[in-house]
């Protein structure tokens, strides 16, 4: 049997959820799958970048990660969502990638994709359930099949018991309050798993 091909989509403005991203790829490889780590372009001014150091410097330092294109999401098995909150829904960047899936949809090629997301705020309430659930809402409409972690593990509560995604809090000097990398692996690790499981069933 082939094995699956990952598809990691992030937004991130300061790292945290490219630093989520990399701990899905390190376990998903170990897992087996085939894995592209990708960036959904950015929609902010240079300006806005530049004033802020932080997000100028993870601009700079993950500018060769590829952008992701609709060939990523046609080539995948599974995708994995990294993003922050924007007032409990999507950050913009994502949500006009996602507007642009369109036609793939109408020729039903993000039907049965395997699908899973984290999420991350600057406060522990400060919408990260909300928009992770806000993403799977697309993918309803896209016919894939969501695969949360739940507490299928143990590392859940350590990462603060999200069932529907990992998901993450920042503090003010940017560094993620839990331990959440544990939490991570797992979730990417269900995720491939399931996708090989659906993989197999429909080359028979």
């Amino acid at each position: 049997m082939e094995n699956v091909k990952l598809a990691i989509i992030y937004y991130s403005s300061t790292g945290t959820n490219y630093q989520l991203a990399k701990w899905a790829e390190e376990a998903a490889k170990e897992a087996g799958a085939e894995v592209k780590v990708v960036k959904v372009p950015e929609l902010a001014p240079k300006e806005a970048i530049e004033s802020n150091p932080a997000w100028k410097a993870h601009a700079e330092a993950t500018k060769d990660v590829p952008t992701a294109t609709l060939e990523d999401l046609e080539w995948a098995d599974a995708i994995i969502f990294s993003v922050p909150t924007r007032f409990g829904n999507i950050p913009s960047q994502l949500k006009q990638f996602l507007d642009t899936t369109g036609g793939l949809w109408a020729q039903g090629k993000l039907a049965n994709k395997v699908v899973s997301a984290m999420a991350s705020a600057g406060n522990a309430h400060g919408g990260q359930e909300q928009t992770i659930l806000q993403l799977y809402t697309t993918m309803y409409h896209w016919g894939a099949i969501v695969v949360a972690p739940g507490y299928t593990d143990q590392s859940a509560f350590a990462a603060g018991g999200n069932p529907y995604g990992t998901s993450v809090t920042v503090d003010q000097n940017g560094k993620i309050v839990e331990n959440a990398e544990a939490a991570v692996k797992h979730q990417a690790r269900r995720t491939v798993q399931v996708a090989q499981w659906i993989k197999n069933g429909m080359q028979q």
